[in-house]
């Protein structure tokens, strides 16, 4: 959600690498969970509603909690046809804007084809799980380090921030590489 401000950071510093990684919040086989529960529907209220309002961010929270895996398998395939960037920014208003599942396969063609990308292809590389193994070897990364939630910021391949971070955080973070 923070994406752009990240960006804009990281373009102060032209040592600094940017790498966007998988990491699922809710893997095979741990259940679902509801979406609109106290749980959610408070932690949105009290801290992200009023982060996205502090970076002028229009975003609603979501009605559903899907699994990723092939979200991130779809990423790395859009990474490997060079639309990376547009296409995690149309994940995001998919999810964070309309509550699409974007765990689904539909969703994630109808994103690429809006992108004018080949549906066809991504749809292949999700059927032969083409990216599966660079998705698993982000998940194993990000155990060896213990993290265990997202968003996680790291530097020098240290665990840096963890959890929704207001961007003074996060300039703090890129200031001390």
């Amino acid at each position: 959600m923070a994406a752009p401000a990240i960006n804009e950071l990281v373009k102060t510093r032209s040592e600094i690498k940017l790498i966007w990684r998988a990491f699922e919040l809710r893997p095979e086989p741990f259940p679902l969970p509801d979406a609109t529960s106290d749980f959610f529907t408070n932690m949105w209220r009290d801290s992200i509603y009023p982060l996205a309002e502090g970076l002028d961010m229009e975003i609603k929270m979501p009605t559903i909690k899907p699994r990723s895996r092939i979200t991130h398998e779809a990423s790395k395939w859009a990474n490997s046809v060079g639309k990376f960037d547009e296409f995690k920014e149309a994940i995001f208003r998919a999810y964070f804007k309309r509550s699409k599942n974007i765990g689904e396969i539909e969703t994630l063609l109808s994103i690429a084809k809006k992108l004018g990308l080949k549906a066809d292809s991504l749809q292949n590389a999700l059927e032969t799980n083409e990216f599966l193994e660079e998705v698993l070897t982000d998940e194993n990364r990000a155990e060896s380090i213990g993290l265990n939630v997202v968003p996680a910021f790291i530097a020098d391949g240290k665990s840096g921030l963890t959890g929704l971070q207001p961007v003074e955080n996060l300039t703090k973070l890129i200031q001390s590489i």
